[in-house]
């Protein structure tokens, strides 16, 4: 029986002569991860040639990653003033998902449009990827010790080096809420859930996306409340809470909608048999 969770002792990862940053290996094992499952779910569906999953990606994460840190640097602009380089430091972590999802899936929907791939099926294949990725991507928080939650004693606490701790304002021996691993795990749940979901109840293209976004908002937000990582505040809930609900809203919008038209299609389609029986 483990106590805690011990932290990597370096942010790096040696292969052979071969040195990899931790935080971008993991970042890249995410991107990988879900542009195989992508791949596979479009052949699944008979959509589109075999390399698209691979060309839509060649495309779509490098304006995700922009994306991504662009709305971290946005939203912290603070701490980059007067070293504005360091922008360009995304080994250092700081890359919000936000801007990473919504840039990365508006340039990955054009780049699907051009190769004839319906907008609708092409959500329904990739939301349950894009949760792989998330999965696998946070643990280069892990490797950077960053991202922890607050104060705790569970048995799978989080150890991080004395250093961080005391950076934090805490003494050394602290342990933490693992955030990451809490969200890594969710995001594997929802990747699942949303697999199983999909067999069993054959939504229709472009529902599963938003029960992608509605879920992963969801757990955001409660992952959110126990971060101690400086944040803006309003209103006292943290920037990315208020994002989560904002966009949970409109996901749970979407999915409300989407019903009332399903159900608004059926009628009109028994409507119609009756008509034609009484003819």
């Amino acid at each position: 029986m483990f106590t805690s969770l011990p932290s990597p002792s370096a942010g790096s990862l040696e292969i052979g002569p071969l040195r990899f940053n931790a935080y971008g290996l993991m970042i890249a094992l995410g991107v990988v991860a879900a542009v195989w499952l992508f791949k596979k779910r479009l052949a699944q569906r008979q959509i589109g040639k075999p390399d698209d999953a691979g060309s839509i990606a060649m495309i779509a994460v490098p304006f995700g990653i922009v994306g991504a840190r662009a709305y971290h640097v946005l939203t912290d602009w603070e701490r980059f003033s007067g070293r504005w380089f360091d922008v360009v430091k995304i080994w250092h972590g700081g890359l919000g998902v936000w801007g990473g999802i919504s840039v990365g899936v508006v340039v990955g929907v054009f780049a699907a449009k051009k190769r004839n791939i319906p907008i609708a099926a092409g959500l329904t294949c990739v939301a349950p990827a894009l949760a792989l990725a998330q999965s696998i991507g946070r643990w280069g928080n892990w490797f950077n010790q960053e991202l922890f939650g607050r104060p705790t004693d569970l048995p799978w606490a989080l150890q991080i080096s004395a250093a961080k701790a005391q950076a934090s304002g805490f003494v050394a021996g602290t342990t933490f809420h693992p955030t990451f691993l809490y969200e890594s795990l969710g995001c594997l749940l929802i990747c699942v859930a949303l697999i199983k979901a999909e067999k069993r109840w054959q939504y229709r293209d472009g529902t599963l996306f938003a029960m992608y976004v509605a879920a992963y908002t969801f757990l955001r937000f409660f992952v959110e409340s126990l971060r101690i990582d400086e944040a803006k505040n309003i209103a006292g809930l943290r920037l990315n809470q208020w994002t989560s609900i904002i966009v949970f809203v409109f996901a749970i919008g979407y999915l409300l909608a989407s019903r009332n038209n399903s159900k608004n299609s059926e009628i009109e389609a028994v409507s119609q048999d009756f008509r034609g029986s009484q003819d």
